[in-house]
């Protein structure tokens, strides 16, 4: 699975992709007040309600949480001309969604969910909903949208509540445009019958939706990559994923190359409402971006965990994400994200403070590493240590390295009381970081003499000042792992 810097990288790397939603249209009224006595009518609680709002749900609280992750959306759909499809317009328009391609009906109510809460428990749930097929005109107009939405999509979701929006006309019309693009398209499934979603990218079933559609149950939990490809056998799909629950989220590719099961990040559980739509938005923001699935998952499941400690729906923006993230690292407070390196060198100048900076792959700890940190310190009032992440450790020292992962390394370092902060890179070299950070003093080891030490220039450009450290003779990474190997062998051991 990804690690935490991994993650906090790619949402710090994030563009704004452009994501099409197609799906049922429903807006929710939450009436919230309380409850203190029964009613003499019947022996059913009285709620003594206080407020009412109305929040976009279905396919539009899809496109919240796109909006709230700063992507461009676009949303196709169909509602009432009534006081509640010119409510979910304002929504749309105050949310900043796109809605060129929401059809007007006259025909039928705009679908509207009432949820009456008494403090945070949900009382009772009423529904107004007219879920016919789309048929005649209004179909006509949805096909000339979609078609229209899909061109210059990065992702599209199809969002299917069993509310008419998605028959099997439409679903092959935006699965075939999406295809002919290639533009991958994730479907929040409902019903049965998945093989209506044939030639989809993804679908994301709960577990018992899966269970429904398979006709067994996914228990133990051993048999989630029999259940996987059976959903993407009868789908094609080319990936899949299950939402578990407690137990987390489990995907995998057609080919296999990628599976896993990533646990669950909820903290607390309050309110479920939405969250299915937390995950197909943040998959499709990632996947939009071009991020590899586990990557994906992983940010989907933390999203997903924020919004279930909160009650009705609500979206996930990236500064509550990259929070989140934040909380999971190693001696918090000492590991930094990038994107926050600036405040953290700004905290310091304000401070008075003489920074230093100097970087390395950092993967075996030993005596040298040790004297050249210390060394370094001296230098300023403050160090902060750049540290290559694994996949450009692998470029620079082979396929082998590194023998720890990097926030094995960067707990290491963030332990020594010399280091004030760690911070990953993932380029061959720590220019773009040396220029970032601007330090007083750049730190290199004096086998550097005569050589080019990447940073230097800007760094003396800037009033700083170079200093090569002293080395511990006979103390490296590459000795330690070579004796480690030949005693390995003079042992026997393999």
């Amino acid at each position: 699975m990804p690690d935490t810097q991994s993650l906090l990288a790619i949402l710090e790397g994030a563009g704004t992709p452009r994501v099409v939603i197609i799906g049922d249209l429903i807006i929710d009224r939450y009436v919230s007040g309380d409850v203190r006595r029964i009613s003499p009518e019947a022996p059913i609680p009285v709620l003594a309600a206080r407020s009412s709002e109305l929040r976009l749900g279905g396919a539009g609280n899809v496109a919240a949480n796109l909006r709230s992750m700063d992507a461009t959306v676009e949303i196709v759909g169909v509602v009432g001309d009534d006081g509640h499809g010119r409510a979910m317009m304002e929504l749309f328009d105050e949310f900043k969604i796109g809605h060129a391609g929401v059809v007007m009906d006259k025909s039928r109510p705009t679908i509207e969910k009432t949820r009456m809460l008494s403090g945070v428990q949900q009382m009772l749930r009423v529904d107004w909903e007219d879920s016919r097929p789309l048929d005649g005109d209004t179909l006509t107009r949805v096909l000339e949208s979609l078609r229209s939405a899909i061109e210059g999509a990065d992702a599209v979701v199809l969002s299917d509540y069993g509310k008419g929006m998605l028959p099997p006309n439409v679903l092959s019309a935006a699965i075939s445009a999406c295809r002919e693009r290639g533009v991958p398209v994730l479907v929040d499934p409902k019903g049965t019958d998945y093989s209506r979603y044939s030639g989809a990218t993804l679908i994301t079933p709960n577990r018992k939706e899966a269970e429904e559609a398979l006709g067994y149950k996914i228990d133990p939990l051993s048999k989630l990559p029999e259940a996987a490809d059976e959903l993407i056998r009868v789908a094609n799909l080319d990936q899949t994923l299950i939402t578990l629950g407690a137990d987390g989220i489990y995907f995998k590719t057609k080919d296999g190359s990628q599976e896993g099961r990533v646990p669950t990040q909820a903290r607390a559980v309050f309110d479920v409402t939405g969250a299915g739509d937390t995950v197909v938005a943040h998959l499709a923001f990632h996947l939009g971006c071009r991020v590899d699935l586990p990557s994906a998952v992983t940010l989907a499941n933390h999203a997903a965990g924020i919004v279930v400690a909160k009650l009705g729906t609500h979206s996930v923006t990236r500064p509550e994400l990259i929070d989140r993230l934040s909380q999971h690292l190693p001696h918090e407070g000492k590991v930094v994200a990038r994107a926050n390196v600036g405040s953290v060198i700004d905290a310091w100048r304000a401070e008075g403070k003489r920074v230093v900076f100097t970087n390395g792959c950092f993967d075996v700890l030993h005596a040298g590493h040790v004297k050249y940190l210390r060394f370094s310190r001296s230098k300023g009032d403050a160090l902060i240590v750049g540290v290559n992440d694994d996949a450009s450790v692998a470029r620079l020292k082979g396929a082998s390295r590194p023998v720890n992962h990097l926030e094995d390394r960067l707990e290491v370092l963030a332990a020594l009381e010399f280091v004030d902060a760690v911070v990953s890179f993932d380029e061959d070299t720590p220019k773009r970081l040396v220029e970032q950070v601007s330090p007083d003093v750049l730190v290199k080891g004096e086998d550097y003499a005569g050589k080019l030490v990447v940073g230097a220039d800007w760094v003396e450009a800037h009033g700083g000042q170079v200093v090569l450290a002293p080395l511990l003779d006979g103390r490296s990474t590459t000795n330690i792992l070579t004796r480690a190997q030949e005693g390995a062998s003079a042992s026997g051991d393999s």
